[in-house]
């Protein structure tokens, strides 16, 4: 079984925020990459979501996007984020 690297060696994506509980904006390239990718993944579908012609349709649709593209955040930043505790900005 390989071995996982400690903490303080990982490579984090995200950094946690200083006050509160969560992660900021990315802290490396690979962060950025994805970020940017998402965010305009993100707004191009709900742009062509907004602008089209079936209005009531398309909006329960625009919900599950977004509800979609928030749980897809949250996991990477689980995943490639720092620990997410409540922090007080000591630390």
């Amino acid at each position: 079984m390989p071995d996982r690297p400690d903490d303080k060696e990982r490579i984090y994506w995200f950094r946690a925020k200083r006050y509160g509980w969560g992660w900021g904006l990315p802290c490396n390239r690979q962060g950025w990459v994805f970020f940017i990718s998402w965010l305009v993944l993100n707004l191009g579908v709900t742009a062509l979501l907004v602008y089209s012609n079936r209005p009531q349709s398309d909006m329960m649709l625009l919900i599950y996007w977004q509800v979609l593209m928030l749980v897809i955040m949250i996991l990477v930043c689980v995943w490639k984020g720092e620990p997410a505790r409540w922090r007080w900005g000591g630390d």
